[in-house]
């Protein structure tokens, strides 16, 4: 019996250790975890705070350049008010019809390709995928040149940017199918041929019955569809310049940062970057749960 005892103590005390070590491995994790959140939030944080600031000097201008100290001395909506005074509106507005068209239009192509490289089988299609795969491997700046050249022809760079830019963003959209071909890899075939025999047409199977079972993965290409010229900066630099009708607001932001007008727009530019991502934080916290199940399922089969 002593023997079994002491038998039964040393397991004890090896569950004890492990579960106290296993406590402290996650305790350091949780702190780098916080760490490392607090490091990313710090900028936002202050851009934040400084679209807040409404100091003025005693000659009674207002203080709108930077300054050493990060909570406002005074608060008030000025910055807001006076970023919608300006040509931010026109800029806000264009990246938002730039980022609703691209999202409808590319998740529309998106998952129209995916679908057929799933459920189809024709002569090239591996080569088509691997081709596919191969040229999307390539960065997207060996194109700019060319792409300006084209647009300059057709007239759609500077005040036409916008049609320009949606033009660019669409084009390729078929390339990004890996994800949610991936998830629709998962959705039994039986579905399809079930819904096919009681004389449904394709498309009416995949919009009526395989759109609706997966939802997250069409959650996961509107946010990504969207997202990506929603904060676009170098290829709208490039095609949107010199007119400021046709600048998206990253582009019309970045105006702001030059020598002459930082130290006149700095406070107005902390609550422009401040408008400008509440859109894809609020549907991005609303949607996330989507969003994994998207990315997820979109990774079991390729």
């Amino acid at each position: 019996m002593s023997k079994q005892r002491e038998e039964a103590q040393a397991v004890m005390k090896r569950h004890m250790g492990l579960k106290a070590s296993a406590r402290i491995s996650n305790t350091v994790i949780h702190i780098v975890l916080v760490l490392m959140a607090i490091i990313w939030l710090v900028p936002f944080v202050c851009i934040v705070l400084q679209s807040f600031r409404t100091e003025t000097n005693p000659d009674g201008t207002r203080v709108t350049w930077m300054v050493p100290y990060i909570v406002p001395k005074k608060w008030g909506l000025d910055n807001y008010v006076n970023l919608f005074k300006s040509d931010f509106k026109d800029w806000y507005l264009n990246t938002f019809i730039i980022a609703l068209v691209v999202a409808a239009v590319q998740t529309f192509i998106v998952l129209c390709m995916s679908y057929t490289l799933s459920r189809f089988r024709f002569k090239l299609r591996k080569g088509l995928m691997q081709f596919m795969l191969i040229l999307g491997m390539f960065p997207g700046m060996l194109t700019m040149i060319i792409l300006y050249r084209v647009l300059k022809d057709l007239g759609l760079t500077e005040a036409h940017a916008v049609p320009g830019l949606i033009l660019v963003y669409v084009a390729s959209s078929g390339m990004g199918y890996y994800v949610s071909k991936g998830f629709f890899d998962t959705i039994p075939k039986t579905l399809d041929e079930a819904a096919r025999v009681d004389g449904a047409s394709r498309a009416q199977v995949l919009f009526k019955i395989i759109l609706p079972l997966a939802k997250p993965i069409v959650i996961y290409t509107v946010l990504t569809a969207f997202m990506a010229p929603w904060g676009d900066f170098v290829f709208a630099r490039y095609i949107a310049f010199g007119d400021s009708s046709g600048m998206n607001a990253a582009v019309g932001l970045w105006k702001w940062l030059t020598q002459d007008m930082i130290n006149l727009r700095y406070t107005m530019f902390c609550a422009g970057g401040v408008v400008v991502a509440i859109p894809v934080a609020v549907l991005f916290m609303c949607l996330q749960k989507y969003y994994v199940e998207g990315v997820t399922g979109g990774a079991v089969k390729g």
